[in-house]
């Protein structure tokens, strides 16, 4: 899958401006660019969008398993967050290191050019 991918759907996803680049495998690129839209009060990346793109390209890696249909949930995530953001493109890479029948363990990571700028770690929950 390429493309927006299953994000075309998404409300949220499009006021975000999340584009999934690529997904198959167990594994999920997601790209986002920085905006007014998307500033915390000090002017830099809000926590929260920055966790938007995480979980998403979490989720389309454990989607990517089942041919983009959206079987699984989150059920807790855990992230880092290494450095602040204050424009550019951010590019999310997300992969399933175990797919249970009842669960999916992913990790990700997010990069702005070749600076990491967040880990993260999640369960999913098969639905």
């Amino acid at each position: 899958m390429a493309g927006a991918g299953g994000l075309a759907g998404s409300a949220f996803s499009r006021l975000l401006g999340l584009e999934t680049i690529q997904a198959g495998d167990g594994r999920a690129e997601v790209r986002m660019t920085m905006h007014d839209g998307l500033r915390n009060v000090h002017g830099k990346l809000h926590g929260g969008a920055l966790f938007s793109l995480i979980d998403t390209a979490m989720g389309q890696a454990c989607h990517s398993l089942t041919d983009g249909v959206p079987v699984s949930v989150t059920l807790e995530s855990k992230i880092n967050y290494i450095r602040p953001v204050s424009d550019g493109e951010l590019l999310c890479r997300a992969w399933v290191l175990h797919a249970g029948k009842r669960t999916l363990v992913v990790e990700a990571e997010t990069l702005q050019g070749d600076k990491l700028v967040a880990k993260a770690q999640a369960t999913f929950a098969r639905i």
